[in-house]
């Protein structure tokens, strides 16, 4: 069964991804805060893509680029998400078959042959700003939600019944 390219990753799915052993992944974690995927029941952990993006440019970074743990570090603490997630220069998009850059959504499209007709990304890109709007609310909502049900489940504060 192939996944969507939305779809929670295992461990093992991520890891093969992005070339790397499951324990870098688990290591990445205690040195990387903003590095969280979910963990369900068992303390099984899956990716998702905006994790996947961001063990892509964390990657880059100390494979390709020679940073140092404390130099990504460092780049996350003075300039953010954005500087990880812009390393490659371009936007990385989880898909199926691995990730691939905003530029290539097309090609990938094509070879997928998953559309009858020409994919337009910078058409998808133009979203009006009341659609724009909509999705922020949705992924505020979205956050909101997680937030509230670690909460219950004891993770954020440690001071519940499972904390």
């Amino acid at each position: 069964m192939n996944k969507g390219p939305l779809a929670l990753r295992t461990i093992s799915e991520t890891a093969e991804m992005l070339g790397v052993q499951q324990h870098v992944l688990r290591f990445w974690e205690t040195k990387f805060p903003f590095i969280r995927p979910t963990k369900r029941a068992g303390g099984r952990r899956f990716y998702r893509p905006q994790d996947i993006d961001m063990l892509m440019g964390v990657k880059t970074l100390l494979y390709d680029r020679g940073y140092t743990i404390r130099g990504v570090q460092k780049l996350f603490k003075d300039e953010g998400q954005k500087a990880i997630l812009k390393v490659n220069g371009e936007k990385l998009i989880a898909t199926e078959g691995g990730l691939i850059e905003a530029d290539d959504v097309p090609d990938a499209v094509a070879e997928a042959g998953s559309l009858d007709t020409e994919f337009d990304l910078a058409a998808a890109q133009r979203l009006s700003q009341a659609t724009r709007e909509k999705f922020l609310d949705i992924a505020r909502s979205l956050e909101e939600a997680q937030a509230t049900l670690g909460r219950q489940l004891g993770r954020n504060t440690g001071s519940g019944k499972y904390g």
